[in-house]
């Protein structure tokens, strides 16, 4: 399976943010990274992020310099994605264990080009 990119945008969500990392983590598909820009939050959504990071290196916090909306988080993300696949996931969802497993299955099946998320083909 390739590397899908899981684009997280979050700002104040720290009693959400943990168990949105978690339902990733349960993926019965395990070639992810989970790239989660903060977009400055005041609270400790960023430590939640940290922690998680921490003890699974899949897991990266982005930064942003200043609060911008969703929007720019997710273009933050998007830029340092190093996956063959992207998909979006905000930080108050959770996710079926089989969801990525069966999204990347239903794309090569049906031949769907990374470049339709604007990541370049050679990825």
């Amino acid at each position: 399976m390739p590397l899908v990119s899981i684009i997280t945008p979050s700002w104040n969500v720290e009693n959400l943010i943990g168990e949105t990392i978690k339902s990733v983590q349960a993926q019965t598909m395990g070639d992810w990274e989970l790239l989660v820009a903060d977009d400055r939050s005041t609270d400790q959504t960023v430590s939640v992020v940290e922690r998680h990071g921490a003890s699974d290196p899949r897991i990266k916090l982005i930064r942003q310099p200043r609060n911008g909306g969703p929007a720019l988080a997710r273009q933050a993300a998007i830029e340092q994605a190093q996956g063959r696949f992207v998909a979006f996931l905000d930080s108050d969802d959770l996710w079926l264990p089989v969801k990525l497993e069966r999204q990347i299955a239903f794309a090569q099946k049906n031949s769907c080009s990374a470049q339709l998320y604007g990541v370049p083909p050679d990825r």
